[in-house]
């Protein structure tokens, strides 16, 4: 059983505590991402009268005089995570408030979380945002930046796809942040959603050209692995069925042409022939896919007698 903590961007001081719940990855049964005090505040105000703390808080929060713009993830790149490595997803917006919001409180939280899901009150699993630092531009104006820790331990294979982002802020204005007396004294902004981009299984690929050296007119093999990351397993299992270029670049030439496309086999393998001609290098590359991102094989030097 894995853990999963979660840590919302803090444009004050005060790091608000996060409740760690068991991330369940069997198939079939739910996953609860563990969220902050300010996470679960801008969740349950999607939902008046959900339960989402230990102790029950009265009333529901106000709508807080906040807005978000240019938000951007990853510099606008998909995102891609391998087996063990955690991922800092960058991520920046710019944040407009009323003069009567001080976003510099220690209790003021603004946050950028990643979901998988239909929207961010309807979300399958998230990521937000680690403690975020926030530039004023002008009195009510601020310009922010952040990272999103992507843990794939978290994460099942199927959560491999469509992405989305939304921005939160809220202001607990003296109450409680893991435990709220009052719900109608604390603010809340949603933006939903900001973003959308895939999240992807980092892709590994081989080429292996011979013999090596080979006469001018002989068959040369190249031979290679398509592979990609198992979030559950956490291992690199083949790609199957995926349609791979193979390339050639002959020596002294910095661009490579496109010779065939061949399918990786059930276990991710790729064989072809073609013959040779000329000194040069022969690689393999894939397009990626949207679980998968693009992957070139390192050149495999050829010697033509």
């Amino acid at each position: 059983m894995r853990i999963r903590a979660t840590v919302a961007a803090v444009s004050g001081a005060l790091a608000l505590s996060a409740l760690a719940l068991p991330a369940a990855h069997a198939a079939g049964q739910e996953r609860v991402p563990a969220g902050n005090s300010a996470s679960r505040v801008a969740h349950a105000a999607q939902h008046p009268g959900r339960a989402t703390f230990a102790v029950a808080a009265s009333g529901t929060p106000y709508k807080l005089n906040a807005t978000f713009s240019a938000v951007k993830v990853n510099n606008g790149k998909n995102i891609a995570a391998g087996t063990t490595n955690l991922v800092k997803v960058p991520v920046s917006f710019t944040l407009t408030h009323g003069t009567e919001v001080n976003i510099h409180a220690k209790d003021f939280v603004a946050a950028i979380e990643l979901y998988r899901g239909a929207s961010f009150d309807d979300s399958i699993f998230y990521f937000d945002s680690a403690v975020s630092t926030c530039t004023d531009t002008s009195t009510t104006v601020a310009s922010c930046k952040s990272t999103v820790p992507v843990d794939p331990t978290e994460l099942l294979s199927e959560d491999a796809g469509a992405w989305k982002a939304a921005a939160y802020a809220v202001a607990f204005n003296g109450q409680n942040p893991t435990k709220p007396a009052d719900m109608t004294k604390v603010g809340v902004a949603v933006k939903d959603p900001t973003n959308s981009y895939n999240l992807q299984r980092w892709a590994t690929l081989n080429t292996d050209a011979a013999p090596e050296p080979v006469k001018k007119g002989k068959t040369v093999t190249v031979s290679g692995k398509l592979a990609r990351a198992d979030w559950e397993d956490g291992k690199y299992h083949g790609y199957a069925n995926q349609p791979v270029k193979l390339q050639f670049r002959k020596s002294g030439s910095s661009t490579y042409t496109t010779l065939k496309t061949v399918k990786t086999n059930s276990t991710g393998n790729l064989k072809t022939t073609t013959t040779a001609t000329v000194d040069g290098y022969f690689r393999y590359a894939f397009a990626g896919t949207t679980t998968t991102p693009a992957t070139t094989a390192t050149g495999d030097y050829v010697d033509v007698k």
